[in-house]
């Protein structure tokens, strides 16, 4: 996923300024892409310099609204339909590979410290589903509940997961 197709998914629905789209991305996708301000300030130049989205508006202190173009949002259908995902990396993984240079107490060390962030992340994921207000309908409620379902179920199998690896680490070192 990229920044760019962040932006203007978040750009179907309504215009919106940089502030507001900050406010709708540390809402909703902070949890899936993270993104500072700056970040979607600069995405948000370069998207208007490729006719992609337009200024709609321009209020006082420089504050601009941003709206979708047609060209924008075909490229955000493109991206959906024909990209493939971006490959999967992960450094925790990563760090599985070469747990062979630690000692099992290590290793086992790090396994259980995996599986308390993991708790720790469906935990908070589990009170941002409580927070939210699950009535109001639209695209982007329903599809985040999908997105908020993934990430819970994810990271409870990395718990389960970490657990396990854990004791097979502890089991084999006896």
């Amino acid at each position: 996923m990229s920044l760019r197709h962040a932006v203007l998914g978040l750009l179907v629905d309504q215009p919106a300024s940089g502030y507001d789209l900050m406010k709708r991305f540390n809402t909703s996708l902070a949890n899936v892409w993270p993104a500072t301000q700056s970040q979607v300030y600069g995405e948000l130049a370069r998207l208007a310099d490729g006719g992609l989205i337009d200024v709609a508006a321009e209020g006082p202190r420089g504050r601009k609204e941003y709206t979708l173009t047609d060209a924008g949002l075909a490229e955000l259908r493109r991206w959906l339909i024909e990209d493939k995902p971006e490959p999967r990396r992960s450094s925790a993984l990563l760090r599985v590979f070469f747990m062979g240079v630690l000692d099992a107490e290590q290793a086992a060390d790090y396994l259980a410290k995996a599986a308390e962030q993991a708790a720790a992340d469906h935990a908070a994921l589990r009170q941002l589903q409580d927070s939210l207000d699950w009535t109001e309908q639209g695209p982007l409620t329903t599809n985040g509940r999908l997105a908020l379902e993934y990430g819970l179920r994810l990271y409870a199998m990395q718990e389960e997961w970490a657990q396990w690896a854990s004791s097979q680490i502890t089991s084999a070192a006896e």
